[in-house]
């Protein structure tokens, strides 16, 4: 993706005398702040981990002064660093949420990054970022709708995973086998000897488990049936031209089986973190995929965050700094949603 076309064409699109859109939402991806002095990751990309903070405080007000009203925000994951001193990792994560209660338009969706599984157990993060779910107490992944006729679904990509749990769990010793039979190499965070998509099978990435695997089949049938469109958060992209292969989520070829099983034009966005330079691309079936720019490699000065505007006809993305703009066009119209875009319209006029 080249951010000054995709910000272009954006722009041209723009048309003084378009609608308002249905509704609003703020987006954030990879703050991973840390209380510590900038470093660099291990391809040497340099990290602000104190300014990742400001970055966050400056995306909340600016959603809070939006024109159209921001409905709410999601957080994409990755909220504290690794590198963050262990005694410290409670307070980094309360200090970032503190910030995403300074907004004041709606809720703020969390979702669960690797970053934030070195940290602290599933249990104490679900309680800390108030992820709206059901027994068991580390479950983290839900959905919910926010306006009439689109429903979102926030994954847990760490679901089946090797980290964020006692190397002895069920779940962890089950992850471990499943690395050991896919990378051969001793440090399983090294993607060393693994071809194209199979470079994802590092522990640095997880995947969705069978039971959420479900979920996912039952949310999406139902919304099918109602005729709602949905967009899919999760931290770990779901295409590799939108992000890497080495940023994949382990299974996520059976999660983009879910997603084009359930009828043409029912999903029509997947959004991501993790792969911090970001990426766009649009699949055979025409589902968006957008992974999201990250607000830890911001220098001083500079932001990384956006606001998304959905219409009838199309999300767009608004972003800020290192954030491009992007426009993705809904090409499937189902009855419903029809309907709805002519009562929306008759309510306006």
């Amino acid at each position: 993706m080249r951010p000054s076309a995709t910000k272009a064409a954006a722009a041209a699109s723009l048309d003084s005398s378009s609608p308002p859109p249905l509704f609003s939402f703020g987006v954030i991806a990879d703050v991973q702040y840390a209380d510590i002095p900038d470093g660099r990751s291990f391809l040497g990309v340099p990290r602000y981990y104190r300014h990742s903070l400001s970055v966050l405080r400056r995306a909340v007000a600016t959603w809070n002064k939006s024109d159209d009203g921001v409905k709410f925000c999601v957080n994409f994951g990755d909220i504290v660093d690794g590198f963050c001193p262990k005694d410290q990792s409670l307070s980094a994560v309360r200090a970032v949420v503190a910030e995403f209660d300074g907004f004041r338009g709606g809720p703020t969706y969390h979702m669960l990054g690797n970053h934030c599984l070195y940290n602290l157990p599933r249990s104490q993060l679900v309680s800390e970022l108030r992820i709206p779910t059901s027994s068991p107490e580390d479950r983290a992944y839900y959905d919910f709708s926010p306006w009439p006729g689109y429903r979102f679904v926030v994954l847990d990509a760490y679901d089946f995973s090797a980290v964020g749990r006692p190397p002895a769990h069920p779940v962890s010793v089950a992850a471990r086998r499943f690395l050991d039979a896919r990378n051969p190499n001793h440090d399983k965070n090294s993607p060393r000897g693994l071809d194209g998509t199979a470079r994802r099978f590092v522990m640095f990435n997880g995947g969705v488990g069978q039971a959420q695997l479900r979920w996912l089949h039952a949310v999406l049938r139902r919304a099918h049936r109602s005729g709602e469109r949905v967009v899919i958060c999760s931290h770990l992209p779901l295409h590799a031209a939108a992000a890497s292969a080495t940023g994949l989520m382990w299974n996520y070829d059976e999660v983009m089986d879910a997603v084009h099983r359930h009828g043409e034009g029912c999903v029509v966005a997947c959004l991501a973190g993790h792969v911090h330079r970001g990426g766009y691309a649009v699949d055979d079936h025409g589902v968006h995929h957008r992974t999201l720019e990250a607000a830890l490699e911001c220098p001083p000065g500079t932001d990384a965050f956006g606001r998304v505007d959905v219409y009838h006809d199309r999300l767009r993305l608004v972003g800020a700094g290192r954030m491009a703009s992007t426009d993705m066009m809904l090409t499937y119209f189902p009855p419903s949603t029809e309907s709805l875009a002519v009562q929306t319209s008759l309510h306006s006029s």
